[in-house]
């Protein structure tokens, strides 16, 4: 009776032993099976957030734009402007080009280049205030030493225009610059790093007897020239406004690190042209399509900086 009993026990307890062990592989397997499902609906999130094709056939088609001799043109020079200029005034919102503010006076000398976005956009059914924001990141690049500055697509573009008289004046003092970026959330850095970008610059109209003239020495590259040819007075022209922040206390500093240090100065750059290329824009449900510019990464940049500066800044 005790041997019958015991051998029922020993039975009873390996087909538990036997359940447990089926449960644990359906659970393991269901387990299995929802780390695939998971793994794979991560996969297609990715893909579907990953920066569609077109935006790489743009960036080809902008290169040729862009480069004429190995050096950045005069479209490279005013699709940079028209970044600033369709975002600084309101948002980042294609108005430059939608509401025909190209037209207007403060923006004279930048008729040609949104003509020349507005229908690249047009072609390729792609948002114009993201053209303007990817162009002018392109353009940075196109140009000899130029950074990598992020650039993301999804904006909404607006056909309203943004005020007038907001842009700021080529002979404004460095007080109403300051307190102008201020507004907009940006620090005198920002605000000395950003005007860096007159080195791949040319004035028209603030003295048109000169017309042309660059802001340094070296308009194809995108160097840290601007800023030693404008405290030396060896730039072919300066605005009144560069100089009066050259040698304001309150940006005089920067402007002299930036002179000596082209890494320092991208190292301000990139971060306040980002702030710049998203004002008055809602950052949920972009695309990052920094891949799709020329050119490497940001890491691969600061190898190019000279070895004294690179061990500096790591």
């Amino acid at each position: 009776m005790y041997t019958a009993n015991a051998f029922v026990a020993l039975l009873a307890t390996a087909s538990t032993a036997q359940a447990f062990q089926l449960s644990d592989l359906k659970s393991t397997a269901s387990d299995a099976a929802r780390s695939v499902g998971d793994a794979a609906s991560s996969m297609l999130t990715r893909k579907s957030s990953s920066c569609p094709k077109v935006w790489s056939d743009i960036s080809t088609t902008l290169t040729g734009q862009f480069l004429s001799n190995g050096q950045c043109n005069d479209d490279a020079h005013a699709a940079i402007r028209s970044s600033f200029h369709d975002c600084f005034n309101g948002a980042c919102d294609g108005s430059l080009i939608l509401a025909n503010e190209c037209a207007n006076s403060e923006n004279d000398g930048l008729s040609s280049i949104c003509s020349t976005l507005g229908s690249l956009a047009k072609s390729n059914k792609v948002g114009y205030a993201d053209m303007i924001q990817f162009a002018a990141a392109h353009a940075i690049k196109t140009c000899p030493g130029g950074p990598t500055v992020p650039v993301k697509v999804g904006r909404k573009d607006s056909s309203k225009a943004n005020a007038l008289g907001v842009l700021p004046a080529g002979n404004a003092q460095a007080s109403d610059l300051i307190q102008l970026f201020a507004s907009k959330g940006f620090s005198t850095t920002d605000l000395t790093a950003l005007i860096g970008a007159h080195t791949a610059a040319r004035q028209q109209f603030a003295d048109p007897s000169k017309a042309g003239a660059s802001l340094d020495t070296t308009p194809g590259e995108w160097d840290n020239q601007y800023y030693q040819d404008t405290i030396d007075g060896k730039a072919p022209f300066t605005l009144e406004s560069d100089k009066n922040l050259q040698t304001d206390s309150q940006t005089s500093g920067d402007f002299s690190n930036f002179a000596s240090s082209q890494s320092a100065w991208a190292s301000a750059f990139v971060p306040a042209m980002t702030k710049m290329s998203m004002l008055g824009v809602d950052d949920s449900g972009l695309v990052d399509c920094t891949s799709a510019l020329p050119g490497g990464s940001s890491k691969r940049d600061v190898k190019k900086a000279p070895l004294f500066e690179r061990m500096t800044k790591w």
